[in-house]
């Protein structure tokens, strides 16, 4: 029997209406149920689920350090469970989990299209930075700046020149870089590319996204591989063709790196991250060798190790009076410190309310599947900067929000040095894996460059809306 392709969506209330707000409520309440019952309540009954998650998501964070951090791995459990039991796949004759749409056998199995570059493999690292190409000791350089400036933590800076001493880490030709999503401005494939790798490309069949994708692996050093529907625009579509991807990727002899940079807007986003997240298992589960390498938002909430909350501390004891006068005048709603107690480890929270509450979702579902991988395989994970993506500068609040960053030192990266940064950090993290942590959130301070989110003195959305008005002034 011929059935359509199915879709990854949420589950139907009995009603029929299929709600991300409905879902992410049940979720993060499941998450925190066996932790923090209270916590999970509150979630569970928030009335306003768009506006109000903030406060649930923190509550996630803070719950995991219980049982000093090992809680960090029952939340991860149990919020994936309940995604996993959630979700499902739609077909025509039926409702399906995500697991079944895995295990059955593609109508039509994806097809190959390659693409080969002929440049000379970079054999060094090399980052751009404003108009520069650091390497050396000049990369040196910046690097101690970074660290200085609290933009990035002292793990960063070591695991990347690490990656520079280290420069036969950089070819990766002896595995597969999985790029799910890999038009991704912040994505690695670019430089893996550069370094003479294999990328096996999975993106949305459009003919733009394509020729640009063909376009920078043709003037590469490396080959890029493509899924393609019969003598289609290469690519496809997870939400509905995930287990051909499945199929398709299991085809390669070779250990994997399953990369996931994909993104989607509102509801899909969600949406994505269980799908992915539903491929990341079943290819584990066939390839146990099979590596993460996950981008986490510096636009969250974080536990962050004593020496970020003694520098935020001390930076807010010596703030401008101007900046104690505002806090002031706002009533406590501007400019509040971003550690009120010299507590380790510190709880960031620089969750944006402009991004939305599946945003966070989707991005909390990678972590804890980082967080779960750590337990048993290989994961690349790191905290990346704010960076001036085309899907940041479309939004004109968070656009103006970064023009004026600066002011309360936090650095927002260009593309190209955020994305090289990403990279040589994943190259670490595969070639030098350490085992998981006893407190889960401790493996995720490691070597995050959150751009000074963790080490300035406010609380970021109490810094923002100053930020934004700054930004949109006239230079």
């Amino acid at each position: 029997m011929h059935h359509t392709p199915g879709l990854t969506d949420f589950p139907a209330d009995d009603n029929g209406r299929r709600s991300s707000s409905a879902f992410g409520r049940t979720v993060v309440a499941d998450a925190l149920r066996h932790i923090d019952p209270a916590a999970a309540a509150a979630a569970e009954h928030e009335p306003d689920w768009r506006r109000g998650y903030l406060r649930h998501f923190l509550a996630l964070v803070e719950a995991g350090l219980a049982d000093d951090g090992a809680a960090g791995y029952e939340i991860a459990e149990a919020g994936l469970d309940s995604v996993h039991a959630r979700m499902r796949y739609r077909r025509d004759d039926g409702e399906f989990t995500l697991a079944q749409a895995l295990l059955a056998v593609p109508e039509q199995p994806l097809e190959t299209v390659e693409v080969t570059g002929s440049a000379e493999p970079e054999r060094e690292l090399v980052l751009p930075y404003r108009g520069e190409q650091l390497r050396g000791d000049r990369l040196n350089r910046q690097l101690d700046t970074w660290v200085g400036a609290g933009v990035v933590e002292e793990s960063c800076a070591e695991a990347v020149r690490e990656v520079a001493a280290s420069p036969d880490w950089l070819d990766l030709s002896d595995q597969y870089l999985v790029a799910l999503g890999a038009g991704a401005e912040m994505g690695p494939v670019a430089s893996v590319l550069g370094w003479g790798g294999t990328v096996l490309a999975v993106d949305l069949p459009r003919d733009d996204l394509w020729q640009r994708i063909s376009i920078a692996a043709s003037s590469s050093a490396g080959r890029l591989v493509a899924p393609v529907k019969g003598s289609g625009t290469p690519g496809a579509d997870l939400l509905s063709d995930l287990g051909a991807v499945a199929q398709w990727l299991l085809g390669f002899d070779g250990r994997l790196i399953l990369g996931n940079y994909g993104y989607a807007p509102g509801a899909a986003y969600p949406r994505l991250a269980a799908a992915v997240d539903a491929l990341g298992v079943h290819l584990r589960q066939q390839r146990p060798d099979t590596a993460l390498a996950v981008l986490a938002t510096p636009t969250d909430v974080y536990a962050v190790p004593a020496g970020a909350v003694t520098q935020g501390r001390a930076r807010y004891r010596d703030r401008s009076r101007l900046a104690s006068v505002t806090g002031a005048v706002s009533g406590g709603r501007l400019l509040r410190p971003n550690y009120p107690c010299d507590v380790a480890p510190g709880i960031n929270d620089s969750l944006v309310p402009q991004q939305g509450p599946n945003y966070a979702l989707a991005k909390r579902i990678h972590r804890w599947r980082a967080t779960l991988g750590r337990r048993d395989g290989v994961v690349s994970f790191a905290v990346a900067p704010p960076t001036r993506t085309r899907s940041v500068i479309s939004n004109r609040l968070l656009a103006a929000a970064y023009a004026g960053a600066h002011l309360f030192g936090v650095e927002i990266f260009e593309p190209a040095t955020a994305s090289k940064l990403m990279a040589a950090l994943m190259v670490h993290q595969i070639r030098k894996p350490r085992p998981a942590r006893p407190a889960a959130w401790e493996d995720e301070a490691i070597a995050a460059a959150h751009g000074g989110l963790w080490r300035v003195a406010y609380h970021p959305r109490t810094a923002l809306p100053l930020a934004a008005v700054r930004g949109l002034l006239p230079r």
